[in-house]
């Protein structure tokens, strides 16, 4: 969208608004900031139930085309999600852009996006959003392509939707190819046994604060950090770093895509192969914005789209952040499975680190192996950094590892 902010005019129907709503119209307005919006006039509305052709009320949608007929402003904003037939009458009666809530989050998802993958994603979800406004509608795609439908004719339409379907087909075969790609490199990390951290939760609640904190804690590898932002959706893309708090206890740090209330169903489709890695993790770190007054609410999003994904029985630690702006003593624990804390306190990222160790390594200790020279086991301990010492022998290397019993139960035939 570049850097100069769009004009919008933001459409709001004040019944569906109640208090139990706040958190929801609170979001949706991070969501204009974030996308570089400014909403330069508003246009309320109290009804007991949604009108289903145009959402809105006819008389206000009369009263809004008048109003922007005085004005230049670029797109109208809807504060919920519009059906296909309503998208459609609203944009016929005013000769705008209408922007929902579902299209709004697409359209921050496409700036966002910086890997291939991402990019594919994003494009494959507005592809699927953009087909039932197809129907009955020959003029909306023309406006979406730079008018090159214009005018165009029941079979132009068929058209113009066979060619959508084919370029879905395309991206899904190369977001295919990457997850075949994505697989290999999983199964990789598989071979090197190293544990998973997945950072999860609501987008803007700090995870990858949290990253780049550990990565500047433990790497000191400015090129590892990823990008930090005050805003929503600063980051789509899956990072995974290793993280070594030393030379026997390591990690692989994965920061996935943030959650939101009532993320399109075409977005969840589009990242699901990306999320899939959620599952692969030993260890959930779910961080919550301890300062939003919202944040049972978005602990519960987090909650219900894990459950959509299918991620379950994964031990998880949940971390409350920001606990400076609350004023909160920290680091400290809640309960057994929740944290106080502020990520951009160094002691309050040992604390964190401290308590990751004791989650992935709770009976760390000492092993003797005696291993062949002609085995290759040497070089995988040594990869793995669990190697403390060696003696070599007539017949073979005695090694001490440092090791958990878990992960010493396949070298147990090894054992001095």
């Amino acid at each position: 969208m570049g850097n100069q902010e769009k004009e919008a005019v933001l459409v709001v129907l004040t019944s569906l608004q109640g208090k139990e709503n706040t958190a929801y119209w609170d979001e949706f307005l991070e969501l204009v900031k974030a996308a570089d919006m400014e909403v330069v006039m508003h246009a309320k509305q109290h009804m007991k139930t949604v009108n289903s052709a145009t959402y809105i009320g006819s008389g206000k949608v009369k009263e809004i085309k008048e109003m922007l007929e005085s004005t230049a402003v670029d797109v109208v904003l809807i504060d919920h999600v519009l059906t296909p037939l309503q998208s459609r009458n609203l944009e016929k009666a005013w000769n705008r852009p209408i922007m929902d809530r579902n299209a709004l989050i697409l359209e921050l998802f496409e700036t966002r996006a910086v890997t291939a993958e991402a990019k594919l994603q994003i494009e494959a979800a507005k592809l699927n959003a953009l087909l039932p406004k197809l129907v009955g509608s020959t003029s909306y795609l023309g406006r979406q392509s730079g008018g090159r439908n214009k005018g165009a004719g029941e079979k132009q339409l068929e058209l113009d939707r066979r060619v959508i379907k084919r370029r879905i087909g395309e991206v899904r075969n190369e977001l295919k190819r990457l997850e075949k790609q994505r697989a290999v490199r999983a199964a990789k990390r598989q071979r090197n046994d190293l544990p998973i951290v997945a950072l999860i939760g609501y987008t803007n609640a700090g995870k990858s604060t949290i990253m780049n904190q550990l990565l500047d804690r433990f790497q000191k590898k400015a090129a590892k950090q990823v990008l930090e932002k005050d805003m929503l959706f600063a980051t789509l893309d899956t990072s995974v770093r290793r993280i070594a708090l030393d030379a026997h206890r390591q990690f692989l740090l994965i920061d996935t895509v943030g959650f939101v209330s009532d993320l399109p169903h075409e977005l969840i489709e589009a990242f699901h192969s990306t999320l899939e890695q959620i599952k692969e993790a030993d260890l959930l770190l779910q961080i919550v914005d301890g300062a939003n007054p919202h944040y049972r609410e978005q602990m519960q999003v987090t909650s219900d789209t894990l459950q959509k994904l299918g991620v379950e029985n994964i031990a998880m630690l949940t971390v409350f952040n920001k606990a400076d702006r609350l004023q909160e003593k920290h680091p400290r624990c809640l309960r057994e499975d929740r944290v106080m804390l502020c990520a951009k306190a160094e002691k309050d990222i040992d604390f964190l680190c401290d308590l990751i160790s004791k989650r992935l390594y709770p009976l760390h200790q000492k092993w003797k192996l005696k291993i062949p020279y002609d085995d290759a086991l040497l070089a995988q301990l040594r990869k793995q950094g669990i190697l403390s010492e060696i003696h070599y022998l007539d017949d073979a290397m005695l090694v001490e590892i440092d090791a958990d019993a878990e992960r010493m139960r396949k070298w147990e035939a090894y054992l001095a």
